[in-house]
């Protein structure tokens, strides 16, 4: 890589004002959000901020009751906080690529590790795989997403969608390397002791995703650790 002058560097990484929508990339790592009211955040994710605004961690029965429950049953659920006011919160995970979505009415769900923010039109709710839950550490538990509004969600490196059709037959995923999947397909666990070790964290009894229907599946070229096979 050739060497920048400081007018060069300060050019090439200087924030982009580029899209007239309140979410926008400064890189596929970070996130630049233009204030004006609320959205919602993961906890923890800013890195920088500009203007009036503060950051709210979500209350415990800001949610409802359910959700409280699912969080204290899975050990891990999702933590969001509230941006309000007006100006600019940057933010990012862990150096994960962000991607950004467009609902107009769709449900998604996502892991729960990789939900970085929404806007105030999406509705979101956990979702707990209640079979798994004694079999991966913390559980598997899953956002919700539904609404109209941007969603930013995240991965490991450059993420695959994998289209599920009933003419195709199932796809079946890592749960650890499993991002998201569409609102019209519900995951089956299910385990295969013949592979062992060879997918995955495999414990000697592997698990895995089995979605099958009509819809899609996006998985990433990484394992999230919190979601590890107990061995």
């Amino acid at each position: 890589m050739a060497v920048k002058s400081l007018q060069e560097f300060l050019a090439s990484t200087h924030e982009k004002d580029v899209s007239a929508d309140a979410f926008e990339l400064e890189s596929p790592h970070m996130l630049e959000i233009r204030v004006n009211g609320m959205v919602w955040a993961k906890a923890g994710s800013m890195v920088a901020r500009k203007g009036a605004v503060k950051f709210t961690r979500q209350g415990l029965l800001e949610q409802g009751l359910g959700t409280l429950l699912k969080k204290m049953v899975s050990g891990e659920g999702l933590q969001l906080m509230k941006i309000e006011g007006q100006g600019r919160a940057y933010l990012a995970d862990a150096g994960k690529q962000v991607t950004l979505l467009r609902l107009a009415g769709e449900s998604i769900f996502v892991n729960g590790n990789d939900v970085l923010a929404f806007e105030t039109g999406i509705e979101s709710r956990i979702t707990m795989m209640r079979k798994v839950a004694g079999m991966l550490s913390g559980g598997l538990f899953n956002i919700r997403l539904s609404g109209h509004g941007i969603v930013a969600i995240t991965s490991h490196y450059e993420p695959l969608t994998l289209p599920v059709t009933a003419q195709g037959g199932p796809v079946f995923t890592d749960p650890n390397a499993t991002v998201a999947w569409s609102g019209s397909l519900t995951p089956e666990i299910v385990t295969d002791i013949s592979l062992g070790t060879l997918v995955g964290r495999g414990s000697g009894e592997t698990l895995q995703l089995r979605f099958a229907g009509e819809g899609w599946v996006v998985v990433q070229p990484y394992e999230e650790v919190s979601f590890q096979a107990k061995g």
